[in-house]
């Protein structure tokens, strides 16, 4: 499948560079949930953008990937306020799901699979201060576990 076919979802996406290469976290949860809002307090702690709102996903070589529609490329909604353009890049492999929800205290290992690609799922509350910290020490704990099976 190409980058420009796939699965949508209502989701944001957002990436960054973990071992020379673009690392995403797919941001799901219902609307109102907070996934922007976690998009635009992650881009502070060292993350792009790469989609708000909607998620172009598909699987390449038994990865998952994914990119902006052409429509949202470089917008990110700041509710309240207004949606603004932010810097962004233009597809990333999907190496983690952050689901908003209330989170368990110490969950076992969990995965989902989109498009059959099984990718690690981890949930967390996305008003928290901690959420972006979360996501980037997820990132790293799940890319290091990735290098150790390859």
């Amino acid at each position: 499948m190409s980058a420009g076919v796939g699965e949508v979802r209502h989701a944001g996406l957002i990436a960054m560079r973990v071992g020379g290469v673009w690392r995403g976290v797919l941001i799901e949860g219902p609307s109102g949930a907070g996934k922007s809002d976690l998009a635009l307090r992650a881009l502070s702690e060292g993350f792009s953008l790469v989609a708000d709102d909607r998620v172009v996903l598909w699987p390449c070589e038994g990865r998952l990937f994914g990119r902006a529609p052409d429509v949202l490329f470089g917008l990110l909604e700041v509710r309240g306020l207004q949606v603004i353009r932010v810097p962004t890049i233009p597809l990333c492999e999907v190496a983690l799901i952050a689901r908003c929800a209330t989170p368990e205290r110490m969950p076992e290992p969990r995965s989902a699979e989109i498009c059959r690609v099984a990718t690690p799922l981890i949930e967390l509350d996305p008003r928290e201060a901690s959420a972006p910290a979360k996501l980037r020490r997820a990132l790293s704990h799940f890319d290091e576990d990735r290098k150790r099976r390859i």
